[in-house]
């Protein structure tokens, strides 16, 4: 029983980060209608930032998190503007840019850091708060989902209550009609992935202190992406963000029962099945064209 409590616990405290990277993911997609392979890599970025200032250079945690969002939301406003806004309409030229950005980031990142062992961030928040005397919950991974909750709240207040977040759904749902409206759509087009590369880049700076950073870390994140962007509904934030507690509880719990490994391969099952089953995921909608 109480390595159940423990395992939801761990479970919905990891579901803040697959939310934050896949409500990137999904935001990019259903504005610019561009499968971005290279949104692990901006994770990675941001993991890297804070190795790099917080760990080797003693800058402070908290500023480390602010410059790792603005390098990473950097590099996504410069993907949109010289590689996605000319292949706009071509999904595969998309595509095939995001994998080229994905290979220089891992080579950047391996010049910086080098391809040695893993790089690790000492947790800036020591101790743990322990409930009920086999409850055990790390302070730094209590501050890291408090920020990701406040950030996922932060960004539902901007897609429903402000009007750059109205446009944004306007054109997600068709951008032509909403350029008809008089939405700029190449303005939302980079306010969207400046978003998404946003949450990335937070999601890897919160990250960096609780796993092992190295140039390749992006791999794990753009597949658990992936599979909670399908299982939620491609194209629903909402979606995105209930599938996230729910693999990550499945994960969780598969992981400490079994192995990672295993969690992963029936996490890839899982979406095939909500393939053949619910093509459109659990929040998503069936287009008619």
């Amino acid at each position: 029983m109480e390595l159940l409590i423990q395992s939801i616990v761990n479970g919905f405290i990891q579901s803040g980060f697959y939310a934050l990277a896949a409500v990137g993911l999904v935001l990019i997609f259903g504005v610019m209608g561009v499968v971005n392979f290279a949104h692990g890599e901006l994770v990675m970025v941001g993991a890297y930032t804070v190795w790099l200032l917080h760990a080797q250079y003693g800058v402070p945690f908290l500023p480390t998190i602010l410059i790792a969002i603005l390098l990473v939301t950097a590099i996504g406003a410069l993907m949109e503007q010289f590689l996605f806004r000319p292949m706009r309409g071509d999904p595969l030229g998309g595509l095939i840019c995001s994998i080229g950005v994905l290979f220089i980031l891992q080579v950047v990142a391996t010049v910086v850091g080098g391809d040695g062992p893993s790089k690790q961030v000492p947790p800036p928040y020591e101790g743990t708060l322990v409930l009920w005397d086999f409850l055990r919950v790390p302070y730094q991974r209590l501050f890291a989902i408090g920020v990701a909750i406040a950030a996922l709240g932060l960004l539902w207040y901007f897609l429903t209550r402000t009007r750059l977040g109205w446009a944004l759904r306007a054109v997600s749902q068709d951008r032509e009609a909403a350029s008809l409206q008089g939405i700029n759509s190449n303005r939302i087009s980079m306010i969207a992935i400046c978003v998404g590369a946003a949450m990335a880049g937070l999601a890897g700076a919160l990250m960096a202190p609780l796993t092992n950073i190295n140039p390749h870390m992006g791999h794990n994140v753009i597949i658990t992406a992936f599979i909670v962007t399908i299982v939620g509904g491609v194209g629903s934030l909402s979606g995105a963000v209930i599938a996230s507690v729910l693999y990550a509880l499945f994960h969780t719990f598969v992981t400490t029962y079994f192995n990672g490994t295993v969690a992963t391969i029936s996490g890839l099952l899982i979406m095939v099945l909500v393939l053949i089953i619910r093509p459109t995921g659990i929040m998503g909608h069936r287009v008619s064209e």
